[in-house]
């Protein structure tokens, strides 16, 4: 009887075991954004097992979360797998079924490419979230890619390290993962973090890797989103000019900092609309719970000053919709509500999210509906809805918050302004960019006369495409030696304010898998993959690594008169 029960034990405790042990795959990318897409399409492209650990519901990221107007820059160095996403998209606007709101012809060519380089491939680089997200399931499905979701890492003790290598992953709901490379394509770096790499939050000082628009930069106004656009000073008071009476809502009381000064502040976030005018489609502008008027009246003051660009960034895609993002001194950005986001718990940023979404739907609601509101901007304004057939899970409202900025990675190189201005070459490229320096706001604050000004906005061409280097893919040496991170890169703040842009995400993930590839076939760490061969291979994957602007064409000789 004794032997029986202790063979029963045995059983048991090799049943829990084999249970306990969970299957290794070659590659475990977390996350859903764009990036993680293409990461997993390339390792299984390569012959690799892969699996995607999503801590959301949806793929896609930003891309299928309302940002259908993509920030392209120059096409021509939109390569690889990125590119194929957007000839998948012209694919799927090619059939007749797809125009339901409108007719192709009335949409003209906007969003259509020019030929790919490679195969002579149409693409198309406005289009709606749906579209988008249904472009990403079927991709991934077509590769048969098990996706695990509403799988969040556990970020206290869900990482086991062994010998400087991830050796597997936990999510809160107990499931591990065990790899033999890993990629966090997550817009925050939760699983960087987790692995004990370095990363920074925040803004540099001007001094810390020789940049020019680094840190605070008072004063400097490059584009319209601040209150220098209006014709005269705004009073940040409740009674204009008198500070005894209290300050507004949404505008900080705390000085900005020294010009040039690092902070950890970061980028304002805010969601990108769908939004439309036709009626069949149009759900009225919901009234959020605990909408509070008094939290806009900052905005009356703007009207009254005669402000009336409020829908100049209702940028129009498909079927009569819109991407609709921020514009002017007090829009959609929630700025400086988000600073603690990068690292806080689910829990925090869970509220986060949510003062996101109440600011946001009262800032749409206040304009379509308070009296108070210019008759012709409240008219223009209660015209606009939300899309009916977009986000239907989740009351037409998008999925994903823009997180424009979170934790960077600290790694092997960073990327800074200097790269991007050609200032110096960029070591190892693996990919490229062409969008200008774009950081959005950062704090709102009280000049010293007494005004709200807007700090943090800027706008600085990288004068053409820049290339990206390899080293701000992976930890420096001796860290997390089998992991790689191609959307919370290695680079300063004022250099991601360009690379932050979800074409370039996609090139960054198809690389970053293509090394990791390479170093489970050499046996060998992400910081040791030869850069010829890495190169060689990019290459004939499509990947766009230099770029040499067509020379300008002559110019003829004035006619004699």
């Amino acid at each position: 009887m004794i032997h029986v029960r202790r063979l029963a034990i045995i059983g048991m405790a090799l049943s829990l075991a084999a249970c306990s042990q969970a299957p290794q795959y070659d590659l475990v990318v977390y996350g859903c954004t764009s990036g993680a897409i293409t990461s997993a399409v390339q390792a299984k492209k390569m012959g690799k097992t892969v699996i995607m650990v999503c801590p959301e519901k949806h793929l896609g990221g930003l891309t299928a979360g309302g940002l259908g107007w993509t920030d392209s820059g120059n096409k021509a160095v939109i390569g690889g797998l990125s590119r194929e996403f957007y000839h998948r998209v012209w694919q799927h606007y090619d059939k007749a079924e797809a125009w339901k709101w409108q007719k192709r012809e009335e949409y003209g060519n906007r969003g259509q490419g020019t030929e790919a380089i490679d195969q002579g491939a149409r693409t198309m680089w406005i289009f709606e979230p749906h579209a988008a997200e249904g472009v990403y399931e079927q991709w991934v499905k077509e590769l048969n890619i098990p996706i695990v979701r509403d799988a969040w890492l556990d970020r206290d003790k869900g990482v086991k390290m062994q010998g400087g290598r991830i050796a597997s992953i936990t999510t809160l709901d107990g499931k591990t993962y065990t790899g033999r490379m890993f990629i966090d394509a997550t817009y925050e770096g939760d699983l960087m973090a987790a692995a004990g790499v370095d990363y920074h939050v925040g803004r540099e000082s001007m001094q810390q890797y020789g940049e020019q628009w680094a840190g605070v930069q008072t004063g400097v106004l490059h584009h319209r989103h601040h209150f220098g656009v209006l014709k005269a000073g705004i009073s940040p008071y409740v009674v204009p000019g008198d500070p005894s009476s209290g300050v507004l809502p949404r505008v900080s009381t705390e000085p900005p900092g020294e010009y040039g000064s690092a902070d950890k502040k970061v980028q304002a976030y805010c969601f990108r609309m769908c939004l439309t005018q036709v009626p069949e489609n149009r759900v009225p502008f919901p009234k959020p719970a605990n909408y509070d008027p008094k939290e806009y009246e900052l905005l009356l003051r703007i009207f009254e000053a005669g402000w009336r660009e409020t829908f100049h960034k209702f940028d129009p895609i498909p079927n009569w919709k819109t991407d609709t993002n921020n514009h002017g001194p007090f829009s959609t950005d929630n700025i400086g509500r988000n600073y603690d986001y990068p690292e806080a718990s689910y829990e925090r940023r869970k509220e986060i999210i949510q003062e996101h979404i109440n600011y946001q739907q009262g800032w749409l609601y206040f304009i379509a509906n308070d009296p108070r509101v210019p008759e012709d901007v409240r008219t223009a304004m209660a015209k606009w809805g939300l899309a009916k057939d977009e986000f239907t899970d989740n009351g037409n409202w998008p999925h994903q918050m823009y997180v424009r900025e979170a934790r960077r990675m600290v790694g092997r190189y960073v990327m800074t302004e200097n790269e991007l201005l050609k200032k110096r070459p960029t070591p190892e490229p693996v990919g490229m960019g062409s969008y200008g320096i774009d950081s959005h706001n950062i704090q709102r604050y009280i000049t010293p006369e007494g005004y709200v000004q807007n700090e943090g906005d800027i706008g600085v061409s990288t004068q053409g495409p820049y290339q990206i280097s390899y080293g701000s893919l992976v930890p420096k040496k001796g860290q997390a030696a089998n992991l790689l991170v191609p959307v919370a890169v290695s680079s300063s703040h004022i250099a991601y304010g360009s690379i932050r842009m979800e074409p370039v995400f996609m090139i960054l993930g198809q690389s970053a898998a293509t090394a990791a590839v390479m170093a489970i076939e050499g046996g060998m760490d992400v910081q040791d993959v030869p850069y010829d061969k890495l190169r060689e291979r990019l290459l004939a994957d499509g990947q766009v690594l230099e770029f040499t602007a067509p020379a300008a064409p002559a110019k003829e000789a004035p006619a004699r008169r």
